[in-house]
């Protein structure tokens, strides 16, 4: 069995460091006792097991959004055997001083809070306004792909347009006998490539 004794410093009164000391002691089954000392300080004396000792004298150095212990000051010596739980001592009037603080950081809770919810809407806002212009693009690749399929269509037509010709012009080739039908055909061919000129294909 071990007695430590220390005096713990930084921001360690008013913001529930004993209350958490204490809760550490207790979950070790340690004994003693915590005091806010007229210096800033903390004052801390625990009695228990060596080994839990030492595990408890490294959880107290507690460093948190309220909490932040800068040093520790401690002793060890032979246990006394005086206390019967874990504790802490309190001042005349703290209690009613504890609950002022305690409304304090609640507000304070409470505006930090505000301020989270306040970003998580501007957030969500953002995200909607996100999906809006995905479904846009959506929508213009859709028209691009209607396009596409337009495009697709017409040349198809004008392979058509383009076989039937060819087998046009191979039929009046078969029958070209005389000046008059060949004179003919070089006007076909030149309506041809007047065709497939105005079809942007030549």
């Amino acid at each position: 069995m071990k007695r430590l004794t220390a005096f713990v410093s930084g921001k360690v009164q008013r913001v529930g460091y004993r209350a958490r000391v204490i809760q550490l002691a207790n979950g070790m089954g340690l004994k003693g006792i915590i005091e806010n000392l007229s210096d800033g300080r903390v004052r801390i004396i625990a009695e228990g097991d060596e080994e839990k000792m030492k595990l408890f004298e490294g959880a107290i150095d507690i460093k948190n959004t309220f909490i932040q212990v800068t040093s520790i000051e401690k002793s060890y010596s032979q246990p006394h055997g005086e206390f019967d739980g874990f504790f802490k001592l309190v001042g005349t009037g703290e209690t009613d001083s504890r609950l002022d603080e305690g409304i304090s950081v609640l507000k304070d809770m409470r505006d930090i809070l505000i301020s989270i919810c306040g970003m998580q809407r501007e957030m969500l806002g953002k995200q909607d306004q996100m999906l809006g212009k995905q479904d846009q693009m959506l929508g213009k690749q859709d028209q691009m792909l209607v396009k596409q399929d337009q495009m697709l269509v017409k040349q198809d037509e004008t392979i058509l347009e383009i076989k039937d010709m060819n087998r046009n012009l191979s039929d009046k080739i078969d029958k070209a006998l005389d000046k008059s039908e060949i004179i003919e055909l070089k006007s076909d061919v030149s309506e041809m490539k007047s065709a497939l000129k105005a079809k942007g294909i030549i």
